[in-house]
This record gives C-alpha cells, sequence and structure tokens, in this order.
C-alpha cells in the first residue's frame, strides 16, 4: 500500500518537473529586463486616453518622452499636463502615422528612439454591411498600417544604436484582437493583425536585442470609448457588457510592467490573462513558468472559450427573435 502511494504521489509530482526543466531548456528569446529610465520612450497617440497616461508615468519613471499624435492643440495641451503633474517636459510632434514620410521625419528628428510604443488607434463599432468602407479603411490604416509605417522609420536607428543595452517595440492591440466581437470587423481585424506582425518582427530583430510586446488592454474609460459607445450596436452592448472597464492607469502600470519585463503577449485582467492562454499559439514566451501554465491549462481555458461562445451566440439568436 505505501509502494502504491510513493508511486502516486511520483507521478503526480515528477513529470511537471521534467515538464518546466524542458521548457526553460527550450525557451526563446530569453528572459530579458528593459529599462525605461533616462532613456528615450517614443508614444504615439500620446495626447489622450491611455497612450498619454503611458507618457506621464514614463515621464515620472525618468524616461525622456516624444509623444506623437496628429492634433497639434491637444499635443500641447498634454505636454502642460504632464509638466504639471510630473514636473517633466515631454517633447512633442505631430504627424498623422498614415503618411510614411511623415512618420520618418518625426522619428528622425526625435533622435534614437530606446522604446517604440505604437498606441496609435482609431475604434469604431458597426455590422459591417452598414459601415462605410472608408471608415473600415482608416481603422486598418491607422492601427495596423501605421505600425508597420513607425516600426519602418524606426528600425534603422534602434538597429545602428551606440547604447547597446535592449530595447523594445510594443503594440498596443485590445482583447478584441484575441476574440472576435459582434460588431469589431473591422476594428478586430486591424488589431488582429498586429499579432502577425509582432510574431514575425520579434524574428527579425531578435539578433538586434530588440524585444517586441504586444499589449491587450480590455474596454479602457477613455474619451474614445466614450464616443464609441455613443454608436455602437445594441448587440455589442449586450455582449461587450460581460468585460469589466478598466480605469487608464490600472493598463498603463500592466503595459509599462509588461515591457520593461520583455514579455511578448501582455494581458491587462483576468478575462485578458484566460484570452491570453486560449489564443497564444506560436507566440514567443520568456517565462518557462508562465509556458507551464499555458500547457497545462490550454485544454481548460477551451471551454471557458467554448461557454463564452455560447453566451455570445446565445445572445445574438434572442436579440435576433425578438425583433422578429
Amino acid at each position: 500500500m505505501a509502494d502504491a502511494y510513493l508511486s502516486f504521489i511520483a507521478l503526480c509530482i515528477f513529470p511537471p518537473i521534467f515538464l518546466l526543466i524542458f521548457l526553460k531548456l527550450i525557451l526563446r528569446p530569453r528572459p530579458v529586463r528593459i529599462p525605461i529610465k533616462s532613456r528615450h520612450v517614443f508614444i504615439t497617440g500620446g495626447s489622450r486616453g491611455i497612450g498619454l497616461g503611458l507618457a506621464r508615468q514614463a515621464a515620472a519613471e525618468g524616461a525622456r518622452v516624444t509623444i506623437l499624435a496628429r492634433n497639434l492643440e491637444q499635443l500641447e495641451e498634454a505636454k502642460t499636463s504632464i509638466r504639471l503633474s510630473t514636473g517633466v517636459d515631454v517633447a512633442i510632434v505631430s504627424a498623422d502615422v498614415r503618411d510614411f514620410d511623415a512618420v520618418k521625419e518625426a522619428v528622425e528628428s526625435a533622435s534614437p528612439i530606446d522604446v517604440l510604443i505604437c498606441n496609435q488607434g482609431v475604434f469604431s463599432s458597426g455590422e459591417l454591411v452598414s459601415q462605410e468602407i472608408k471608415e473600415v479603411k482608416d481603422m486598418i490604416d491607422v492601427n495596423l498600417v501605421g505600425s508597420f509605417n513607425l516600426v519602418k522609420a524606426a528600425l534603422p536607428g534602434m538597429k545602428n544604436r551606440s547604447d547597446r543595452r535592449p530595447v523594445s517595440i510594443a503594440f498596443m492591440s485590445s482583447q478584441a484582437g484575441q476574440v472576435g466581437i459582434y460588431g469589431y470587423t473591422a476594428y478586430g481585424a486591424s488589431k488582429f493583425g498586429l499579432k502577425g506582425l509582432a510574431e514575425a518582427l520579434q524574428q527579425e530583430v531578435i539578433s538586434d536585442d530588440i524585444h517586441v510586446s504586444l499589449i491587450f488592454p480590455p474596454e479602457t474609460d477613455t474619451p474614445s470609448l466614450a464616443e464609441e459607445k455613443e454608436r455602437r450596436p445594441p448587440l455589442t452592448s449586450i455582449i461587450a457588457a460581460s468585460c469589466n472597464v478598466m480605469q487608464v492607469n490600472e493598463v498603463v502600470k500592466k503595459a509599462l510592467n509588461g515591457i520593461k519585463s520583455g514579455s511578448f503577449l501582455v494581458s491587462c485582467n483576468f478575462k485578458g490573462f484566460l484570452a491570453l492562454i486560449g489564443t497564444a499559439g506560436t507566440s514567443p514566451q520568456r517565462s518557462y513558468v508562465m509556458a507551464f501554465v499555458e500547457v497545462i491549462s490550454a485544454g481548460v481555458v477551451r471551454i471557458v472559450a467554448f461557454c463564452y461562445l455560447w453566451s455570445f451566440y446565445r445572445s445574438i439568436e434572442k436579440w435576433h427573435t425578438q425583433k422578429k
């Protein structure tokens, strides 16, 4: 009886230990720390919302910050706001991320970048059948193509930097970039695309000690969210009601911690954490502990995903039944 008990304990303990050791040996890229103090952090969409919060926090932590946005007046207001709250001046530059030449000029004028945060975004919900194609194209151009423009413009300086410490490129995606949601067809496509960009880019730049992060905030209490809620379809509101709205400072803290730790996938709340496990796929993972969690919990998270999808489709079914 004692031998059987010991055998059972061994079966429970040793396989997980061997899995942890195996994951620690094979995981790439390796763990890294990316300092931001006294380094140049370049943030797009930095005049309000999450971008403004990131700029304020990075400045407070001793970074040299540049913020980019289209509206020069809002940039000036953001600069004043950051100075009043932190006592630090940030640089501002106005450019449209859809215009590569303008982005290239802005990046070159800002000097070499240590941390590039592609936070720009336009956000509009609606059934695809009723959306104007210009609205769809704007979201793709700003959210996805704009990120290509920024990376393309910044990479030469980041690769040829004299300071050989690790640097970072971060993309602000969305939980709508992990899970398809009714009414976010165009927006979701623009954010899902960032994952493909980030995964391939990490392989291209790892030899230069450049580390990519992909951040997935949920709905966040920003002016953009308030504007979008006024126009979203009723079914989008019903489905999105299952997600709690986060405050900007909470998202900023999670995002910056993820960037500084070199994490490739960065979630901001528990539901985002579950979505991260369920959609990790072939994404790189630096933490062998987190890799272990992903491996052993993937099946359970898939069941949870089925439950969420059931509730989504049930809501859609009930809505259309009531309309009829």
